[in-house]
């Protein structure tokens, strides 16, 4: 089955939230969802989230799952304001237990911050299904940027998350805690194994040098043949060296501490303070 892909680009952050539809009906999941947040001030926006909603009441359809890749690093989800607007359940890997264990840690949540996943209404492991409407979806366990990372394969699409970009850009970072260069390599290996005609809609574009467009489609095959860090038959050697190299430049995104402390709670804010307001906690010299 090749499902309906729509796409929406939210440039602050060049995050894709995408919108999987059943062709043969109505059903539809929604992945990566984005809740506009502007760091400096400490404000809120629906704007990225209010667009998908807008699609989803005008083609008058039913939201079944939203859906998370991984706990995301550089910008804090939507999923539990676009399940009050449009219901479906929020889904996630299993092994966000690790990441709430990790950080419930860093941030010093403390008891009272349940570490059993208990925040999603869905936690999948390698192997789990869901069905959209008509359509049957796999899940893929592809850690490596995190332990928790998982790919969605539906009919002929594969959603891979920050597991590998477009071909001209390679792959994703692997210095997170739980990152791994070599699992990541496993990883990608187990989604080119896929078939080559396999459609792959990655979570993030940032332009290579070179291309005008900001793009998130590709291939299979594409991937096998040219992607700059893994395709043309690079070895696993040679990947872990390039990318263990690469990632000892890279700087922190810039929303990582307040993306963590809300995704790993499937988009909800920390509890309220006792004068009844939302505060986010910034460690110093933890991350």
């Amino acid at each position: 089955m090749k499902p309906e892909v729509k796409a929406f680009f939210d440039e602050a952050t060049n995050t894709i939230s995408f919108l999987v539809r059943d062709p043969e009906g109505s059903s539809c999941a929604i992945i990566d969802s984005v809740l506009d947040f502007d760091y400096a001030s400490g404000r809120t926006d629906t704007k990225s989230a209010d667009a998908i909603i807008e699609y989803v009441t005008s083609k008058g359809l039913d939201v079944q799952w939203i859906l998370e890749t991984h706990v995301h690093a550089d910008h804090l989800s939507a999923a539990p304001y676009l399940q009050e607007k449009l219901g479906g359940k929020i889904g996630i890997g299993d092994n966000i237990k690790i990441i709430q264990e990790t950080f419930g840690k860093v941030f010093n949540e403390g008891t009272e911050f349940e570490r059993d996943g208990s925040q999603f209404d869905a936690l999948f492991v390698d192997g789990s299904s869901i069905h959209i409407g008509q359509m049957r979806g796999d899940v893929l366990h592809t850690p490596g940027h995190t332990p928790a990372c998982l790919t969605y394969v539906i009919g002929d699409a594969a959603f891979v998350g920050d597991t590998l970009f477009m071909p001209d850009f390679g792959t994703a970072r692997c210095d997170f805690p739980g990152g791994s260069s070599e699992m990541l390599y496993n990883s990608v290996q187990r989604i080119l194994a896929l078939p080559d005609e396999t459609r792959i809609f990655v979570g993030h574009d940032y332009k290579a040098p070179g291309r005008d467009e900001f793009a998130w489609e590709t291939t299979v095959a594409e991937q096998k043949a040219t992607n700059v860090h893994i395709g043309d038959g690079k070895t696993q050697g040679e990947f872990m060296e390039m990318r263990d190299t690469r990632d000892a430049t890279l700087g922190m995104p810039k929303l990582i501490v307040p993306s963590l402390q809300v995704n790993m709670r499937a988009g909800h804010m920390p509890p309220e303070d006792e004068n009844g307001d939302v505060y986010l906690k910034v460690p110093i010299n933890k991350i």
